[in-house]
């Protein structure tokens, strides 16, 4: 077999394989003599693996601290509900895929975008008349993250920017500097802010509802205001919802897209949360675009960039119709209710406790605590409060410094309930052993 070459040439910020010259029998297809090359080995990384930065490895991989090994380690800080095995998903679901495995038909490859029958069901079951779908406006992708990514990748280009919420998710972060895209503006559920830092460099904003790390839920008024905002600046929204209606029952959960007909919004959404199945790897992006001002170009960017890891897993697509149709209604009940009491006893435990300000969530898996540094004078910052705490009592919560949003930490409320009581009395021994009056509150602390 006769050798052959494949020369990259690059256009732009990013290597491009659309100029290929091949060489097939020794005949070059390329003008003139090629230029040697001197050998010597010289591998580095491209500037996109130089970029990637990943906030809360950043952060937690350098801890170097170890447990109290005389205690044993509570982890409340990784997003996974499976951990602990108390939150398993409901039996319906796990037949869904043994009888898509056992089945046959499912071991080859899919379309890059997903079977068409399986972007028919997620059409049909997010379908509404306030934000209609057909499959032609689903994209089926690896995960919710890998449906950012590509909204992310279709929408920005190396030197735009993009808004941010702020606490928000550090995956944001992490694919945008990745992509040469600037995510530093952060906006703090403040409209004025957010207009403000609006410029014509700016691609998108990013709402996400309901929220991690907060577990906040927006209202219907406060996502009205968003669109209007956006509507007003020409800035088409990528709507994070992959905890969509994990909310508590004191508060309602709004489709971004059903509250608008004239921005564009890609929403973000996957199995991964509301079924109880992260490791499965099923996301998808649905286009909402009733004015057509993505027209065909941002529909056919994403099924081309779709197209680089040629889709996701093909039975876990041929279980999807069943997953949706078969869950029965009580499962998503008994997961919030537990959720909901978790959050009522880990917020009731944490508020009693000098120099700790838990915000009550209202969906989703996570707490906010702020800590009231000048309580705490012995700790820089949050980062040096939670590793103490690993140490000292084994307990680890992420510093909301992965989010932005320092002087706080993150608690995740999926743990079994009997866990989030003990670690919440090991956080208070924590708070009491370090806890010191600021200056001039004496009085405060003598009562």
């Amino acid at each position: 077999m006769d050798p052959y070459m494949i020369q990259m040439s690059s256009k732009g910020n990013l290597p491009s394989i659309l100029d290929v010259h091949v060489n097939v029998g020794g005949r070059s297809s390329v003008p003139g003599k090629m230029k040697g090359r001197k050998a010597r080995w010289s591998v580095r990384p491209s500037d996109m693996a130089k970029k990637t930065f990943n906030p809360i490895r950043a952060i937690v991989d350098n801890m170097k601290v170890k447990p109290n090994p005389n205690k044993t380690m509570i982890s409340l800080s990784i997003g996974d509900p499976t951990v602990f095995g108390n939150l398993p998903t409901d039996p319906e679901v796990t037949q869904a895929m043994k009888d898509a495995l056992d089945s046959g038909k499912y071991n080859g490859y899919a379309p890059s975008i997903g079977f068409l029958s399986s972007r028919e069901e997620i059409a049909s079951y997010y379908h509404c008349p306030e934000a209609p779908l057909e499959a032609k406006d689903v994209i089926l992708t690896s995960g919710c993250s890998q449906a950012i990514d590509l909204c992310l990748a279709v929408l920005a280009n190396p030197g735009q920017n993009i808004l941010v919420p702020r606490p928000g998710f550090s995956l944001y972060k992490t694919l945008a500097e990745s992509m040469g895209i600037e995510p530093e503006k952060s906006w703090e559920i403040d409209l004025k802010q957010l207009e403000y830092l609006i410029d014509e460099k700016t691609a998108c904003l990013i709402v996400n509802n309901p929220s991690n790390p907060c577990g906040s839920v927006f209202s219907k008024r406060h996502l009205q205001k968003i669109l209007a905002v956006a509507a007003r600046q020409c800035v088409p929204i990528l709507a994070d919802e992959i905890y969509g209606d994990m909310v508590f029952s004191d508060c309602k959960y709004e489709p971004l897209a059903t509250l608008s007909t004239d921005v564009p919004i890609l929403s973000c959404g996957g199995l991964a949360k509301r079924w109880l199945v992260p490791g499965w790897r099923l996301g998808w992006i649905l286009i909402h675009d009733r004015r057509d001002i993505f027209g065909n170009e941002i529909r056919d960017g994403l099924v081309k960039l779709s197209q680089r890891i040629l889709g996701p897993c093909t039975i876990v697509q041929g279980a999807l119709k069943s997953i949706l149709c078969r869950t029965p209604g009580e499962f998503y009940h008994n997961t919030l209710s537990f959720l909901k009491s978790n959050a009522d006893l880990c917020y009731g435990a944490l508020a009693a406790i000098p120099g700790l300000r838990p915000v009550r969530p209202s969906g989703a898996m996570y707490l906010m605590v702020g800590i009231e540094m000048e309580h705490f004078p012995e700790f820089e910052n949050d980062v040096e409060f939670t590793e103490r705490l690993v140490a000292e009592q084994s307990v680890h919560c992420l510093p909301a410094t992965c989010f932005e949003y320092p002087n706080f930490i993150r608690v995740v409320i999926t743990v079994p309930e009997v866990m989030m009581l003990e670690a919440c009395s090991r956080i208070q021994e924590f708070c009491e052993q370090h806890y010191h009056c600021a200056e001039g509150s004496q009085e405060e602390c003598d009562k």
